[in-house]
């Protein structure tokens, strides 16, 4: 079955080429230009994926991701002219799993979309995990049911936050470069590096006592992250 991918853009050259690529590259495509709309066709016909802009005539895309995914949980893909880190973190913590920013290639957005999809379906991080616990300190990971436990009060964890702690915890001690980390936990051999730095700083807000001084998910300095064994 060819996956459905909804592109939510107000300029309609971008949407166009990235329409035509989708159709091309083997998926059922269409695009619309503001958040209402976006909304309207998702209740009729539930995409696999959303391409969503950030800035839209109408409302901003995180506010349309949000609505989105209460709805219905799907993997969604911010597109923006913004690149600032503060614009990625605002979309990471309403749900997006990528980002990507004008001006981009088509190809590679094509590829992002087939790599998000590919996670959903079965995450490199912890498809080889099997269905055990993990055990860090006070957190816990529960690989087949998909939760993550501090003290035994469950996080409310993104998808891409769930697969980066239980990788780092199946590796205890030892540490990942960036590029690493993308490739083994997402399965990506591209993008930007930035994206690893912030869904850390993110989980550390979420698992650490004090995230300013973390003691669980630590940097190795010149080379990247690590989780401590002892904590």
């Amino acid at each position: 079955m060819r996956r459905r991918v909804l592109v939510v853009d107000d300029d309609s050259t971008v949407s166009e080429v990235v329409v035509d690529y989708l159709r091309r590259a083997g998926f059922d495509a269409e695009s619309t230009t503001d958040g209402e709309q976006a909304l309207a066709v998702a209740a009729v016909r539930p995409p696999d994926l959303t391409v969503l802009d950030l800035m839209l005539p109408d409302m901003d895309g995180i506010e349309v991701c949000r609505r989105l995914r209460v709805a219905r949980p799907m993997p969604v893909i911010m597109l923006t002219a913004l690149g600032e880190e503060s614009d990625r973190v605002a979309g990471f913590e309403h749900g997006a799993d990528d980002y990507v920013t004008k001006p981009f290639s088509a190809r590679e957005l094509v590829l992002r979309i087939e790599s998000v999809l590919r996670r959903v379906t079965a995450s490199p991080a912890t498809s080889t995990l099997g269905d055990g616990h993990l055990h860090a300190g006070a957190i816990e990971v529960d690989v087949q049911a998909r939760r993550a436990l501090r003290s035994g009060r469950e996080l409310m964890l993104t998808a891409r936050e769930f697969d980066l702690l239980a990788f780092l915890m199946a590796h205890p001690d030892r540490p990942f470069s960036r590029e690493e980390l993308m490739e083994r936990v997402w399965g990506w051999t591209f993008g930007d590096r930035s994206t690893v730095t912030v869904h850390i700083r993110r989980l550390r807000e979420k698992v650490e006592d004090d995230p300013g001084q973390p003691a669980l998910l630590t940097t190795v300095w010149g080379i990247g992250y690590r989780l401590a064994a002892d904590e």
